[in-house]
């Protein structure tokens, strides 16, 4: 039985969605509709430190967009 330190560690790319929103996915598999590759790919501490730095607000776009410009009446059809 062979041991995790014989195996070589999983690569990853980073992805993001038309909401700003961020993953990662491992580089064999096919990123689902909707998700686009970010350009940045390799270990997954790596990934996760990049989108770290880029993902600096949790909310997506949408909600970003629509509470900057005050729209209040667009927000709350939202709920």
């Amino acid at each position: 039985m062979s041991t995790g330190s014989s195996q070589q560690e999983t690569d990853y790319a980073v992805a993001f969605n038309q909401e700003g929103q961020y993953s990662i996915w491992p580089i064999n598999k096919i990123v689902p509709s909707g998700w686009f590759k970010a350009g940045r790919q390799g270990s997954k501490a790596c990934c996760l430190a990049f989108i770290d730095e880029a993902w600096a607000d949790m909310r997506p776009r949408s909600l970003q967009a629509c509470t900057q410009s005050g729209w209040r009446v667009a927000c709350d059809e939202m709920k």
